[in-house]
């Protein structure tokens, strides 16, 4: 059986058909159903279970989960169970780490009322409480295709075949997609969703908005001796390793039995082809203030994914016929407060009520402008707006000066004015590595097995399998520009910035190979942002591959 020659696909009808199982997703379906009962919701989800693609810090402010689930402390279900109680900063050098005051902060960079855990255990949890309110949750089915009526309007997705082989040919195992329609769509994929990133550009949702931004977030969890550990305490810090010109900070995390999460940020708008996030992650680990407390641990889990930073300025139209985006799928991270979670709830719950009131009035498949119109006046829109300046000053003037500008506008934020106005992203990622000519190789990062670690014995942490005999989900769209470009004028950034290990240049004699381990993939997408052709594409794989976190 030939591609051409595929059967048709059966189809199911919903009132809200809801693409990602994160916590945007699963709160917009719990808040539908709250607001009516009689709905019929499905959610789909990639992962091969709800919470396996899922990778946060994770401090979570709960002004959302409050808004939500109000008696969410009282459930003895709740993975949240760690209240913050210390919060410090530091300005971190090669030897030292420097405190900053805490009063130095505006009050809305305060901590002290969130909590610490996993993320994606919280959304297991969500999703119990979807369930149990009559949603649909279909984990391990890949949406990889927006579906359309006459008009041009979204009218559901389809999920992706399953049993293709590497040739592009069904194989015996093969099973058509499904397609899953609505009279509303909501795409809740999180950071560089494939089909939101279509959306995007079918309906110029970004034509009116500062190009999106992005950084990698690396993240591992360790159990620590218990005498070094500080249930409660959480610590930021920005400076080493990275240099003055780079973008970025990193955390430690203390909750629950003993353990940490550690973790490292870089901004994706660096310019040094030869930096790479995973090296740096774990150099900063050998810091005195990282080791003591992570040294005679084990590390338990890793795993990395892109994170939206463009804030305010950078998120695109969110409606358009027969859906809106939701979540970081849009764009609302907090970047100084390295804080998204509250925001894609929150922007969850507008959404739902908005779309709410359109199926109450008949309606189906328009566009909720309504949703549109109303999220700056949110709290979501004022979260955003009044720290919109912090990461374009950074990226403008280096981590010594930006960080301090960013502070100093975010201070007058809380008046009610900026001297700053609203500031220019300016660039794409993709455009902002130098040629490797203008930068010099760096040594790379010798693991020692103990407290640093290589790439691929990373990704086993991560739990991560594909499907082999399956087309590859990289797909790179002009293979002579990745090497005349990508790998002669810049260097092969691809080998470092991808924190497991899947793309490789071989060199073979004069001609180089591109080599895609796709099953090494932990579905960071990475890659989609920073490939300075913007040659390669994230598409999702067959339903149920890639990472498994357990508890990230």
């Amino acid at each position: 059986m030939s591609t051409e020659e595929l059967p048709e696909r059966e189809s199911m009808e919903f009132d809200v058909v809801i693409v990602g199982a994160g916590p945007s997703g699963l709160t917009a379906a719990i808040r539908l159903k709250q607001l009516n009962a009689d709905l019929n919701i499905v959610v789909v989800e990639k992962g091969s279970e709800v919470g396996a693609h899922i990778l946060s810090g994770a401090v979570i402010d709960p002004i959302a989960l409050d808004q939500l689930l109000p008696d969410w402390r009282s459930d003895d279900d709740c993975p949240l169970k760690t209240q913050v109680k210390d919060d410090k900063f530091f300005w971190m050098t090669e030897t030292g780490a420097i405190k900053l005051p805490g009063f130095a902060m505006p009050p809305f960079m305060d901590n002290h009322h969130c909590f610490v855990g996993s993320l994606g255990n919280v959304c297991r949890w969500l999703s119990r409480k979807a369930e149990a309110l009559g949603v649909e949750i279909y984990p391990g089915f890949a949406a990889t295709e927006v579906l359309y009526d006459a008009q041009g309007a979204v009218r559901g997705i389809a999920t992706g075949d399953m049993g293709i082989g590497k040739d592009g040919k069904p194989k015996a195992s093969f099973t058509r997609g499904m397609e899953l329609l609505g009279k509303y769509t909501l795409f809740a994929e999180g950071a560089r969703g494939s089909l939101s990133k279509q959306l995007i550009a079918k309906f110029a949702l970004d034509s009116n908005c500062e190009p999106p931004k992005f950084g990698i977030g690396l993240k591992e969890v360790w159990q620590v001796d218990p005498a070094r550990h500080q249930k409660g305490l959480i610590q930021h810090s920005f400076g080493w390793p990275l240099d003055m010109k780079t973008g970025g900070g990193s955390f430690l995390y203390h909750y629950d039995d003993n353990l940490v999460a550690v973790g490292f940020v870089v901004h994706l708008n660096y310019d040094d082809p030869y930096l790479s996030p995973f090296d740096e992650f774990q150099r900063f680990k050998t810091h005195p203030a990282i080791r003591s407390v992570l040294e005679g641990g084990k590390r338990l889990a890793y795993g990395a994914r892109a994170i939206t930073e463009g804030g305010y300025q950078s998120v695109p139209r969110l409606s358009f016929p027969g859906g809106v985006l939701i979540g970081c799928a849009a764009g609302f991270v907090n970047v100084p407060r390295i804080k998204g979670v509250h925001n894609a709830m929150g922007s969850a719950m507008l959404a739902a009520e908005h779309l709410n009131a359109a199926l109450a009035a008949g309606r189906a498949n328009d566009e909720l402008v309504a949703y549109e119109n109303a999220w700056r006046a949110s709290p979501v829109g004022q979260d955003l707006f009044k720290v919109r300046n912090v990461k374009p000053l950074w990226s403008k003037f280096g981590t010594l000066l930006g960080v301090a500008l960013g502070g100093f506008d975010m201070w007058c934020n809380t008046l009610g004015f900026s001297l700053f106005g609203t500031q220019s992203h300016a660039k794409h990622d993709r455009a902002t590595l130098d040629p490797a000519k203008a930068h010099q190789p760096k040594p790379a990062m010798k693991p020692d097995g103990k407290l640093t670690f290589d790439r691929l014995s990373s990704v086993f942490l991560s739990n991560t399998n594909h499907e082999e005999d399956q087309p590859v989900h990289l797909k790179v769209a002009d293979m002579a520009l990745q090497k005349s470009s990508e790998h002669d004028v810049y260097a092969g950034p691809s080998n470092r910035y991808c924190p497991a290990g899947v793309y490789e240049w071989v060199e073979e004699g004069t001609s180089p190979r591109f080599v895609i381990n796709a099953q090494n993939c932990v579905h960071c997408k990475t890659c989609d942002v920073k490939d300075p052709n913007g040659n390669i594409t994230w598409v999702p794989p067959e339903g149920g591959g890639g990472p498994n976190y357990e508890a990230m």
